[in-house]
């Protein structure tokens, strides 16, 4: 308000936080903003806004969790608060605890429905967004107790067929599988525990209401046992339905402590009431001697945000997918998770992850609609590309973020990749969001001067693991591939004078880029490329990555790229993959891929390697967090399940079969030699229908002593020039009509 300028607030401030021994903000903000380039936007408010929510919950974390360790918590908890334990971290003065060292979750649900329950490694179910949780326990009438996220070990497992999460735990004598997933209903989508519990004496299966959840505490304030034992009420709300009627119930609060402690008490109890939040319930259900009991327990997902729900079958979803045959069996059930994970995550828009990141990023948005696209799902991806232009603001900043600069190259790429790929022409409710995103990009660029900057646009908050407000070169990588989208769009549309401006701005642009490396070339002794023109190499330079993939502004052997390659790699790796020092602390998965991209352009086999390393990194249900810890080598940073991270790994494999470099269509450049030799088989390796610029291409390698490659396809138009090229055979340029090659070691 206009009248705000007018009061002395600053003084206000500074005089209460000193009168109370505090360090003065005003003094402290201004030597944060020194250690960034000046800029727009010092954080963007969605990322402060979500810190804020995780701190908050952190906060009563550290007044909840520690002085009560005698509860039976959620698995990182058990594990981040064990002094013996490798993912221990102690709590001193921190002011919030956080899950720092098991970030470890996998969704479950339907497609085209937005409620994604998550399942933790030891089959905690949080049915409903950032809300209270399911788990199930067994005790036995000697006293032995199998409480899940206690284990050290169990099986878990992802039923592809069905998306369903299998985990399976024993101790002792007692033993439990729990299998969860999303059915379709007639009132709505509903997740099911379906329950098997065995112990060799008499005993009880457990199914309990827990205020937690894989961040930490979410409160529950009333339950209740109705509907003649068979149903919980929640907060007063129907919300968890039994197969049959509970034969015992027990709630607790939280004077009294976790309702673990009251497990042997004789008198039961319909229902609880905590004013802090904390209520927790049991409903118990009777093992007879050697009979297991099983159990379903159903939670409707139905509310009011998702009651016009329409889900598709998963056999729908999937029909006429690109599919990968392969010998080896994880990288064939990390791309067919993989697959699954991007449908979960693209019930309109498309969501990095579902809980921690169940929101919108262009950035990441163009890498999943990307592989949907590789992936033959081309109606999902343009169902998510229909969402962009709303989110386009009058000027032609595309906004998901403020101070992030990337966001306009990334749209106006993808939108030209989905034409390429799709062959269709632009949609007419994307050709003014096209023309106004790519002026933006010319008119956001600052002036020419003497500046490191000049001509680059101005600094951002950028991808936040590049560091802190600066003049990144991903951002301007990203406007040149953004200009030069835009061009070849409007030359498609026969739009020529637009299609030369733009072109013609992409191309000052590019050598205003380059430019600027030749200076930091000079300045740092190599051709490595910075994160921004003011930096020293550091981690942030896996951002200059996007010049070579998936952007191929320069080609394969460009020495600013392999020598960047090279410095990542031998400076930035932690047990095989990229570690990102800044913020993100752990080891990235995606963007190891993109090292690997980067090195299969250029023929070199450590591409294969870099690729096995992020396989071993997968969870057992097919899954990589955002980031990972070196020693627990569980999540450490964002979502669990990160749906970029699936999306990378469907390019790898895509491109390790087939990719455009230039007018060239190259085959089999990523295939591993023992594939292709191995004469222990003879079921041969397929891929496709897979889309490309060219055409729709299916491939099939009869890998033994004399492997020969064959295709069929599709061409929109001529056929292109064809190299198939496998890594350790000769290259073979193939003339026109020719479909099938014979592989010869070189």
């Amino acid at each position: 308000m206009p009248w705000m300028k007018w009061l002395p607030w600053r003084f206000f401030v500074r005089r209460f936080a000193t009168a109370h021994g505090f360090l003065d903000p005003l003094t402290l903000m201004a030597h944060l903003q020194r250690f960034a380039e000046p800029s727009e936007v010092s954080e963007p408010i969605e990322l402060l806004r979500a810190g804020a929510v995780f701190h908050a919950r952190a906060l009563i974390n550290s007044k909840v969790i520690q002085h009560n360790l005698d509860w039976v918590w959620p698995y990182w908890i058990q594990r981040q608060f064990d002094p013996r334990d490798k993912s221990f971290i102690p709590r001193a003065f921190s002011i919030t605890h956080c899950n720092l060292s098991h970030r470890n979750w996998t969704a479950v649900g339907l497609p085209d429905c937005e409620a994604l329950p998550i399942v933790d490694p030891r089959g905690l179910l949080t049915p409903h967004y950032d809300g209270w949780s399911i788990d199930a326990w067994v005790i036995n009438d000697a006293g032995d107790t199998l409480t899940p996220s206690s284990l050290p070990y169990c099986k878990q497992h992802l039923d592809l067929d069905n998306i369903a999460i299998v985990t399976e735990t024993a101790h002792k004598n007692l033993k439990l599988c729990n299998r969860i997933q999303v059915q379709a209903g007639p009132e709505g989508p509903c997740c099911t525990m379906a329950l098997t519990a065995s112990c060799n004496g008499g005993g009880w299966l457990v199914v309990v209401l827990r205020p937690c959840n894989p961040e930490g505490v979410s409160f529950v304030h009333k339950v209740r046992l109705a509907g003649n034992g068979r149903h919980w009420l929640i907060e007063g709300r129907p919300a968890v339905q039994f197969e049959h009627p509970a034969d015992k119930h027990l709630a607790s609060d939280y004077r009294n402590g976790d309702i673990f402690l009251h497990l042997k008490d004789k008198k039961g109890c319909m229902q609880g009431e905590c004013d802090v939040g904390m209520a927790t319930a049991a409903a118990m259900f009777r093992i007879e001697r050697q009979k297991p009991r099983k159990l379903e327990v159903s939670i409707p997902l139905v509310t009011e945000t998702h009651k016009d729900t329409i889900t598709t079958t998963w056999q729908e979803s999937l029909e006429g997918h690109c599919a990968l045959e392969v010998p080896d069996k994880d990288h064939q059930f990390l791309y067919d998770a993989a697959i699954r994970t991007l449908i979960l995550h693209s019930p309109k828009d498309v969501y990095p992850g579902p809980y921690t990141y169940k929101r919108f990023w262009f950035r990441d948005a163009t890498f999943i609609i990307q592989s949907l696209l590789f992936a033959g799902l081309t109606k999902r991806a343009e169902r998510a590309l229909d969402q962009f232009p709303k989110r386009q603001k009058r000027d032609g900043f595309f906004h998901s973020q403020d101070g992030e600069w990337d966001s306009n190259g990334e749209a106006l790429w993808i939108f030209d990749r989905y034409c390429q790929l799709a062959n269709k022409p632009l949609k007419r409710a994307w050709y003014e969001p096209v023309l106004k995103g790519a002026k933006w990009i010319i008119g956001k660029r600052q002036p020419q001067n003497d500046s490191r900057c000049a001509g680059l646009l101005p600094a951002g908050f950028s991808a936040e693991h590049l560091g802190p407000n600066d003049c990144y070169y991903w951002d301007d990588f990203w406007a040149v591939a953004g200009l030069q989208a835009a061009a070849a769009i409007c030359l498609r549309e026969g739009i020529d004078e637009n299609a030369h401006h733009f072109s013609a701005a992409a191309s000052a642009f590019q050598r205003t880029i380059n430019k600027s490396l030749a200076s930091a070339e000079r300045r740092l002794g190599r051709p490595a490329m910075p994160a921004s023109p003011n930096r020293r190499l550091d981690a942030g330079a896996i951002g200059s990555i996007a010049a070579g993939y998936p952007l191929q502004l320069y080609p394969p052997d460009d020495p600013r790229l392999t020598d960047l390659a090279d410095y990542l790699i031998d400076t930035c790796f932690v047990s095989g993959g990229f570690f990102q020092d800044m913020i993100h602390s752990g080891i990235n998965a995606y963007l190891t891929l993109h090292i690997a991209q980067l090195l299969l352009r250029a023929g070199d086999r450590r591409c294969l390697e870099l690729m096995g390393n992020v396989a071993r990194l997968a969870s057992p249900t097919g899954q990589w967090p955002e980031a990972i810890h070196p020693l627990s080598l569980g999540g450490c940073m964002g979502d669990g399940q990160h749906a970029w991270a699936a999306a990378e790994w469907v390019a790898m494999q895509r491109n390790c079969f087939v990719r455009e470099e230039q007018d060239i269509l190259v085959l089999g450049a990523g295939l591993p030699p023992e594939w292709i030799g191995d004469t222990t088989t003879r079921k041969p390796i397929r891929f496709g229908p897979a889309p490309t610029r060219f055409g729709v291409i299916t491939l099939e390698i009869h890998p033994g002593i004399n492997p020969s490659i064959s295709w069929e396809a599709d061409w929109y138009d001529k056929p292109p020039t064809i190299c198939v090229n496998p890594l350790d055979y000769r290259p073979t340029r193939v003339t026109e009509g020719l479909q099938h090659v014979e592989l010869s070691i070189q």
